[in-house]
Parts: C-alpha cells; structure tokens; sequence
C-alpha cells in the first residue's frame, strides 16, 4: 500500500464513533437504536498485453443509523463518518421514524441473543504491497497465460489488495467489530482457430496473500481453459444429464439459500414457502454453515442484529432443517432468528464424495457446464433456465466443447434429481463445493 493503514486506530474510531450516535439517538427521543459503521482501503491495479491499464487507491467509509420509536423505524446513512456528518444522520434517522407507520415486527433483537464471544477469527492478514509490486503480480501472471502455445492475446489480468474494519452497536449495550482482508489475482485470456475465437479466465482468492496461487499458475490455468473451449459447437436438444461444474455448482447453493432466506419467505415470494421439514434433497446429502471457522471468507462471531452466529444445518439429510432467519425476518414469520442477519457465513456440504472422473462415468452423455449466462431463475416458482457453455460428455468421456445451448428444469427437481458431488471442491469463496450431477434436464441445443 503507498497509504498506512492503521487498522487498529481506525477500529477506535469507528467504535467510539457508534458510541457517540447511539448518545444522540438517546437524547434525541429514539427507544433504541443501531449502528453500523466501515471504512475500507485498498489497492487495485489491471494490465492488457504487457502494459498497465489502471491503478487505483480506494478508501471507503460509511456509516448507517437505525432507530426506533416504539415500533416505527427510521434509518439514514453518510460516507462521511465524521462528527457533523453522524449529527446530521442521527437526526434524519429520528425525523424519518416520526412519520413512518408501526411495525410490529421493527425492532432489535433480543438482548440475550447478543454475541459474548468475540474471538480473534483470523481473517485480518494486510499485505504490504507496493503499487510496483502489485503491477510485476499483474504483469507475471498475463505473461505466464500469454507464452501459452495458442494464446493469441490478452484481456488483461487483475490484483486487488485490501483491508477494512467494520464495526456495529446498539442500545442493548453491544459494540462488536472485526478487522479483515481479501486478496485476489485475476487473468482473462483469448485463443483463436478456424472456428472462432474463445475467452477463458481464472482467478485466486484469499484472506491472506500466502495463500493465493502464485501468478503463473493463474496465468497458466486460465490458458489452458481457454484452448479447452476452441472448436466448441451447439450440443443436441434433448433431456439429458447434466453436470454442473465446481464452478458454477455454488450457484445452485446460492438459489437454495435465497430461497430460504426470511425476507423470501415473508413475502411469500419463494418457492420452498411452509417447506420446513420436507425432504429436498437425497438423503445422503447435508448442508451446513460454519460462520466461526478460522481464516474462512465469510467468518464472523456476530450477524448484523449483533447477534451470536452459530453453526447452523439447513439441509439434514436431504430434509429442510431450518430457515435461515435475521431478528425482523424471524418475528414476521413467527420464528425465532437462526443468526443470519445478512446472510449465511462459510456453507459446507456434508456428502459422499465422489472423483470427477467417477461423475462423468455416471453421466454417461450429457453436458458437463462450466459457465453460466443469464438471469433466467423465478424465485417464486424454482423455474430455472439458464444460457450455459461447457463439454459434450459421451460414455463418461468429455468429446468436444459446446455453447450457445440453454438448460432448464425446476430447482426443486433438480435438488431431488441431484445424483452426485465431486470431491474436486472450489474453496476460493465462502460457498465450499465440488461438482454437482443432476440426473436430468432439458438441453436446448441444435
């Protein structure tokens, strides 16, 4: 970084900040209230072709103010975390829940539920990182990629550094914050033959740089991905087996989650509505969280309610175990909050695991999906249907790339018909999997 950043100071600050708006909140007439409070550093720099593009120096700040007055709620937010600056917040937030309507369910969450353990999670690991060295990064991975027999040019690669603290408190007497990092190297690349051109990337992701893969090995990575997909034509339309990626396959955990997320389910705008106990999935199949794992992307001791997080089972065995609830979202359904006030943290598949090359043999002919297009998934219904590209797979063998074909089906029968996963697990985000088989669905192709 060519700024310090003093993670520890600005802790304070932030802290003593929160502290400070929930005073005036008090004087002010507000019964309760919240803050939430970041500020964020960070360096990004791009090469194309051997030369730089763009270096960036990013530092962000806000701070966000909720209160209540009885049950009428009212929140105003500022990038500027400054004295004058949380006055004016704290003051619009209090004029603002003047006039809104009561709420019932508004309110924070129960003072027993806070968070008590706070422990050091190990997810803060700042690089010190020159703007020249982050450039020779960005520079050694695209040539790694570009020396590549077949690679005919470059997109460009990417390296993003950055550290942050985030902190939030309430009226409960609660104050807790975390420091963090996230570190990531990226390379976009373009092969070309007489079919045509095709563009492949990869990337690496991680808390602390000694983790991420070194340069080469993503310039080298992405090459490879991108000669795999010359020659790639349409698939035949059919029903046919399909195998999701690891890749792509956390998508479908995404679908899952938003599914049973509270604010879906309130508003009756999920498909999987008074589903709670109902079998999903085989019965070999289990999904959980780990939100207090050490050094994992999305570990955290307490969810944005301050309350404690905790491991939580969503699919037992096949069966939906649990909704994944904050404290507002809990009281309109009548439920009690799982902990999840933005969002679930570290979801790991507990599974039988199989090899990739076993999956393929057990999908016989079919497509194997390595990327998806498209936004074509309803919510409310689980209808699914997606523009996707990948390989033709005939007698467990992958023949040829295809693309420009769609796949569809519903979630709801996919996650029945999900006949096996990988033991190839992408661990580069906070969603742990490996590839899915599901046993069917409908390929559009030529």
């Amino acid at each position: 970084m060519t700024q310090a950043f003093d993670a520890a100071a600005q802790q304070a600050l932030l802290e003593s900040r929160a502290e400070q708006a929930l005073a005036l909140a008090r004087r002010l007439g507000a019964d309760a209230g919240e803050v939430g409070a970041s500020v964020d550093q960070g360096i990004g720099v791009s090469v194309r072709e051997g030369e730089v593009e763009t270096v960036e120096l990013s530092r962000d700040q806000g701070i966000a103010v909720t209160v209540y007055l009885g049950t009428r709620k009212g929140s105003a937010s500022s990038t500027d975390a400054g004295e004058a600056s949380i006055r004016a917040v704290v003051e619009k937030a209090v004029a603002i829940a003047r006039h809104t309507g009561e709420d019932p369910a508004a309110g924070l969450a129960d003072a027993a539920l806070m968070a008590r353990e706070l422990p050091d999670l190990d997810v803060h690991h700042p690089w010190a990182l020159t703007t020249e060295q982050a450039i020779d990064l960005a520079l050694a991975c695209e040539s790694a990629g570009r020396r590549v027999a077949g690679i005919r040019q470059s997109e460009g690669a990417s390296l993003s550094s950055g550290e942050g603290v985030r902190v939030y408190a309430n009226s409960h007497g609660f104050l807790g914050s975390q420091r963090g990092s996230r570190h990531s190297l990226s390379c976009l690349l373009i092969a070309e033959d007489e079919s045509g051109m095709q563009r492949d990337y990869d990337y690496t992701s991680a808390r602390d740089p000694r983790d991420l893969a070194d340069p080469e090995t993503v310039g080298v990575r992405a090459a490879e991905r991108t000669l795999q997909r010359l020659g790639a034509r349409r698939p035949a339309t059919g029903r046919l087996p399909v195998m999701f990626d690891a890749t792509v396959a956390s998508g479908l955990v995404g679908h899952l989650m938003s599914a049973i997320a509270g604010g879906s389910l309130y508003r009756q705008a999920s498909f999987l509505c008074d589903r709670l106990g109902e079998t999903l999935f085989p019965e070999w199949f289990t999904l959980f969280e780990r939100p207090m794992e050490r050094g994992a992307m999305a570990s955290s001791p307490f969810d944005n309610d301050g309350v404690q997080t905790r491991d939580n089972v969503f699919i037992e065995r096949g069966r939906l175990a649990s909704y994944m609830l904050s404290a507002y979202s809990a009281r309109r359904l009548g439920l009690q909050t799982t902990g999840n006030a933005g969002g679930a943290r570290n979801l790991r598949i507990e599974a039988p695991l199989e090899s990739r090359d076993a999956l393929l043999a057990r999908l016989g002919r079919g497509v194997l999906v390595t990327e998806l297009m498209g936004q074509g998934v309803n919510g409310v219904t689980g209808d699914y249907s997606r523009g996707a590209a990948g390989f033709w797979v005939e007698n467990g063998e992958i023949q040829y790339p295809v693309e420009e074909f769609t796949i569809a089906g519903n979630l709801a029968t996919m996650f029945r018909g999900l006949a096996g996963v990988g033991d190839d697990l992408d661990t580069r985000g906070s969603i742990h999997t490996g590839s899915w088989l599901i046993d069917e669905m409908t390929v559009a192709g030529s």
